[in-house]
Formats: structure tokens, C-alpha cells, sequence
């Protein structure tokens, strides 16, 4: 028997990122507060269950774009192997989350699965085992397995959930520059010796707690920082001129998302996000570049879409988390 689900994989901004000392693994310390977004990748999995062990499995996938080491396969394999299943996977991905763009297009696909296979598998997988299996994918992997909004610590893994935010209509500007991460890091220089790491960490938690205390993410964004803008704007001045243009046209809060080279937008309304997107639409700044309304997704609502999306193959009313199959035995 095939089983079948259809996924939307949604995209995240970094509401706040400062980066702190370079630890001994070569890893950096990190601060952020990540936020799932509306935009989304699709996702179609077909399931079929094989004889013997994970190993025999075949996994298949249709990816127009042909990114290199895809990180949904990645996460297939590794899904089975702690599951201990053999199966025939075919994965379908339309991607519409630009690539690198510091909006964790790849690392939500991979989380996608390590949702969805244990489901359509029928084998229980615990949060724990999944977050193991994400964090080993990548740094933002394990925040997409939780959605909503979330401080990350560390590289990003050590995640603490927060209140959700005010639905807040936001315009994501992608102007089409592939910016690497460690091409990002390098430009921003930071060292076993970064001596500001106190004074960092001091302006993030007085970030955090405008956010939680006001629960709006324009109204706090007078305190936030992307540490990475000023080190990756000198380098692609496009995007500080994209800043600063929407700024001027009233933006509550704009910032870079990740290490670029996306930006985000955060308007008070609709109808002002909607006038300035008329406006940069034509502005000859903005040709070439993607520009993209989106809209906050809280916890909630990240877990009733993959209510929705898995109905199916879970039972009715179902509020655990992660998803329980109905196949399990």
C-alpha cells in the first residue's frame, strides 16, 4: 500500500541574530530569535513499505533545481535507519523559498520528513531522537521540528519557545544574491578573542524581553540587530540601499534574515505593506528581486497545518506532539 501527503514546508526569519565568540569546534556562539513565516516549499511524499532492513530502502526525488546533497534525502535516510524501516520513498519538491537567502529553505525540508515519515511509516520516533537527527542535518534544522517563535542558543539548537507574536503583515525582499555562511562568517571576523560577547548578550535579552512583553515584533525591532548586516552590506551595498528604501516607506522594523540575503519588512497593516510593495515594484533598485508578502505562523498554527496535512494518516483530534500514525501497532 502507497501512502501519500502533500506538505507545506514553511520558511523562518531571524527576527534578532547576534553572533558571539568563536568556540574551539569551529562552531560560533549564537543568539536568535527565529519566527516561521507563511512562505512555504511543497513537499509530495509517496510511502511503501519494503522487506529486510533500512538499508534496502530506495529513495527517489524530483527536484527541478537539482540541489546538490539534498538535505530531504539526507533526512530520509537517517529517519529510517533510527526507525529501522525499509521503504520505497519518492519525494516531489517545488521549491519557492529562494536559496540562500538566509530564510532555511533546506533546512525546513529536512524537517519536513523527520515529521512526516515516522506518520506515514506507522513507527513511533520520539521529539529527542528527531531533534539528534536534526541538529546532526544543520544548526536551523531543529527549530523547524517546534515552528512558531523560539530562541535559539549555542549554534542555534538550544531552543526555548516563546509567546507568539502579533500577526503582523511582512514583505520578504530577496534580491537573487547567493550568500554562502561561511563566506558571511569570514566577513564578519569574529574570533576565539571576541571581547563584546557580554554587551551582546545583554542587548539580546533586553530584545527578548521588549518581544515578549509587547509581543510585537515591529515595536521591538528598535532594539534587534542582525550582526551579520553591516559585515555583509559592505560587501553587497544593494542591500543596505534595500533597507533603507524600506524604512522610507514605513516599515515598523526591516532587517536582514540569517547571513543573507533576504530582508524582511514588518508593517503595522496590510494596506501599508500593499502600497509598498506597489511602490518597489517600480523602482528599477528593486529589478531582479523577489518580493514576497508573507505573514507570521505561530506554534499553533504550525501544529494545525501539519494536523491538516497528515489528517489522513493520524486520528481524529489528535493533540500530541510530534504527530502519532494511525498505523502504529
Amino acid at each position: 500500500m502507497t501512502r501519500r501527503a502533500v506538505l507545506r514546508s514553511l520558511a523562518k526569519i531571524n527576527l534578532d541574530l547576534r553572533v558571539l565568540h568563536k568556540n574551539p569546534d569551529g562552531f560560533h556562539d549564537l543568539r536568535t530569535v527565529f519566527q516561521t513565516i507563511s512562505l512555504a516549499d511543497t513537499i509530495g511524499i509517496e510511502f511503501e513499505a519494503a522487506r529486510g532492513p533500512f538499508s534496502n530502502s530506495q529513495l527517489t526525488i524530483d527536484d527541478p533545481d537539482g540541489i546538490p546533497d539534498n538535505l530531504i534525502l539526507r533526512a530520509a535516510w537517517a529517519t529510517l535507519e533510527a526507525m529501522g524501516v525499509a521503504a520505497r520513498v519518492h519525494f516531489r519538491l517545488i521549491k519557492r523559498i529562494p536559496m540562500g537567502g538566509g530564510l532555511g529553505g533546506g533546512s525546513s525540508n529536512a524537517a519536513a520528513v523527520l515529521l512526516a515519515l515516522p506518520v506515514l511509516a506507522g513507527r513511533p520516533l520520539s521529539m529527542e531522537e528527531r531533534l539528534k537527527i536534526a541538529a546532526s542535518l544543520g544548526s536551523d534544522v531543529p527549530f523547524f521540528l517546534l515552528g512558531g517563535t523560539a530562541v535559539g542558543l549555542g549554534r542555534g539548537t538550544e531552543l526555548y519557545p516563546l509567546p507568539g507574536l502579533a500577526p503582523e503583515p511582512l514583505l520578504i525582499v530577496s534580491p537573487g544574491l547567493h550568500i554562502a555562511t561561511p563566506e558571511a562568517y569570514r566577513a564578519l571576523d569574529r574570533s576565539l578573542t571576541f571581547t563584546e560577547s557580554s554587551s551582546s548578550i545583554n542587548d539580546f535579552q533586553s530584545y527578548v524581553r521588549a518581544l515578549i512583553e509587547g509581543r510585537s515584533a515591529g515595536t521591538a525591532s528598535a532594539l534587534g540587530a542582525n550582526d551579520f548586516e553591516a559585515a555583509v552590506s559592505s560587501r553587497y551595498p544593494q542591500l543596505k540601499t534595500i533597507a533603507g528604501k524600506l524604512s522610507k516607506l514605513g516599515a515598523a522594523g526591516v532587517r536582514m534574515t540569517g547571513s543573507g540575503s533576504s530582508v524582511f519588512a514588518i508593517f503595522r497593516s496590510r494596506k501599508e505593506r500593499e502600497r509598498a510593495r506597489t511602490v518597489l515594484q517600480r523602482d528599477r533598485v528593486f529589478e531582479g528581486c523577489r518580493l514576497v508578502a508573507a505573514s507570521p505562523v505561530s506554534r499553533a498554527g504550525y501544529r494545525r497545518l501539519w494536523r491538516r496535512q497528515l489528517a489522513e494518516h493520524i486520528e481524529p483530534g489528535e493533540n500530541a506532539w510530534p504527530l502519532p500514525s494511525r498505523y502504529e501497532r
